[in-house]
């Protein structure tokens, strides 16, 4: 006599197949999801270094503003040009 091939056995290939193509996919959603992160950490990095970089420019221009308007004899104080100091 024949071994009895027992029940599901002839589904389990194609069952096993299924679960590793969803495994597969769903590694690759996330390493899509990290790299899109990983790509928006670095802007976001970026932006922030050139925002203090700008602010920086800003505040050294404000400074030699001031300090021509000294030299030429101009002496409003900064609260009657409308400057605002950021620190």
């Amino acid at each position: 006599m024949a071994a009895a091939v027992p029940p599901g056995a002839v589904e389990l290939p194609q069952l096993a197949e299924n679960l590793l193509c969803r495994l597969q996919e769903n590694f690759q959603a996330l390493t899509e999801k990290l790299t899109l992160r990983n790509i928006l950490f670095g802007a976001w990095v970026i932006f922030n270094f050139l925002l203090e970089e700008m602010g920086e420019r800003i505040n050294d221009l404000e400074k030699r503003v001031a300090d021509l308007m000294t030299e030429a004899g101009v002496e409003n104080s900064d609260e009657e040009l409308g400057v605002k100091t950021f620190t």
